[in-house]
């Protein structure tokens, strides 16, 4: 009877993610498809700013700061339960050990290989100069800004020390996510390693944590298809396609990079690593695809993240919480690869020849960024800005890239996180099926 009951319920789960899985789909191509035809059939009308800066923008923020919001309860309790739930230190240190070990192998594949492409396709050689001065001037302000706050980064020794926190809810005030991450890992190592029973009660809390924010990010994610509408009618109705069309050569770049790492290396580890069927494993997460194209933020698609694995790729609970918290930060291929697109780019176009070892220094910097970056939209423009004077390419030429980068924001944003679901299925192949199943979050 139980059984028939869990069937059902298990039903009516699949059913409802369904649906809401076709309404993102509607109200993404309708956002796209309203937007395109008010910025070519209304161009510079002023009810279009109107609309944009006090209907759409506002109700896509608000869905955004509510995700926001959930996301460091959430990223937390996952993590400390994921690690207590592991039992012993080698069952923490297996999967620690395999995430890192994939991490970084994946990372230094996808640098590689947008750094192929970028050498042998030359974008920014053929970018027309009256055309980039009027977008450098059209970027100026965002540029500048941009490299403050790359200036005020912490970098080097600095940066590794700044991942212990000194207090931990100052940690969480400045969203400081691997400082968190840190403070949570150390925190559930504690709670595996001292077994009593008021210890029981505390994980058993942490968990109640866990389930009452994933129940409210379910609620708040019913807004979604409202939310994505927004965010394509803005980015279509403020740009259409000239701005892409207008930086076509470093748009193609950054594309086909990620198309290589997606749709050629990915499926190959899946089926290689994981004995997975890479067609079955993009249709299961369809959601998380179109939840990362469109908040542009892994922090954001986190819960989505968590729910695909569970509801869709049965992972197990304890491995998928481990590497979906750690990955949304610390497994970027996407950033990593647009860091590297972006710097060779800049260097091509103000005429510096990079040597074979600046553009190691540079792939070494990428793929450390791609760990350390926020996982907010345009997390990773501070991060370009700090290789770019490190190499002697003038940091104000972000301002070249800035109208598009909304747009790739998005794209590299759905490889980071479907890099995520890769990284949690390859690694759970390797733990033992009877000893990975975990509570099911609740949808």
């Amino acid at each position: 009877m139980a059984e028939a009951a869990a069937i059902d319920d298990a039903g009516r789960d699949e059913a409802r993610a369904r649906r809401l899985r076709w309404r993102m789909l509607i109200g993404f191509l309708a956002g796209l498809v309203i937007g395109l035809a008010v910025h070519y059939g209304a161009p510079g009308a002023a009810w279009v700013d109107t609309v944009t800066t006090y209907v759409t923008g506002p109700l896509g923020q608000i869905f955004l700061r509510l995700l926001f919001m959930l996301v460091i309860p959430l990223l937390v309790s996952a993590l400390i339960v994921g690690v207590a739930e592991m039992g012993e230190m080698r069952a923490l240190k297996s999967v620690g050990l395999r995430t890192l070990v994939y991490t970084i192998a994946v990372s230094t594949i996808s640098v590689v290989i947008s750094l192929a492409v970028v050498n042998l396709l030359q974008p920014g050689a053929g970018v027309d100069p009256a055309l980039a001065r009027s977008l450098m001037a059209e970027g100026a302000a965002g540029a500048q800004a941009i490299a403050e706050r790359a200036g005020e980064s912490k970098s080097g020794m600095d940066a590794v020390v700044a991942i212990v926190p000194d207090n931990i809810f100052a940690a969480m005030g400045a969203n400081d996510v691997l400082a968190v991450m840190f403070f949570a890992l150390f925190f559930g190592i504690g709670l595996m390693l001292v077994n009593t029973p008021r210890t029981e009660t505390l994980k058993t809390a942490i968990e109640g944590v866990f389930e009452v924010v994933m129940k409210l990010i379910g609620l708040v994610i019913q807004l979604a298809p409202i939310a994505v509408f927004c965010f394509m009618f803005n980015l279509a109705a403020q740009f259409g396609w000239d701005l892409i069309i207008r930086l076509s050569a470093f748009v193609g770049v950054v594309l086909l990079a990620l198309a290589l790492q997606m749709f050629i290396v990915f499926p190959i580890l899946l089926k290689m690593l994981a004995g997975k069927s890479p067609v079955l494993f993009f249709r299961q997460t369809q959601e998380a695809f179109v939840m990362a194209f469109a908040t542009a933020s892994s922090n954001a698609t986190l819960p989505t993240a968590l729910r695909v694995a569970h509801d869709q790729l049965r992972l197990p609970d304890k491995v998928a919480r481990f590497v979906l918290t750690i990955g949304a930060t610390a497994n970027q291929n996407g950033t990593a690869m647009f860091e590297g697109v972006t710097v060779i780019f800049l260097a091509q176009f103000f005429g510096i020849d990079l040597t074979l070892q600046q553009q190691i220094v540079v792939m070494l910097v990428c793929i450390l960024g791609g760990i350390g970056t926020a996982g907010v939209p345009a997390g990773s423009l501070p991060v370009i800005a700090l290789i770019l004077a490190s190499v002697g390419v003038p940091p104000e030429g972000i301002g070249l890239i800035l109208g598009v980068d909304r747009f790739l924001d998005m794209c590299r944003t759905t490889l980071n996180v479907i890099g995520d679901l890769v990284a949690a299925t390859v690694v759970s192949a390797g733990v033992k099926e009877g000893s990975a199943t975990g509570a099911a979050p609740p949808t």
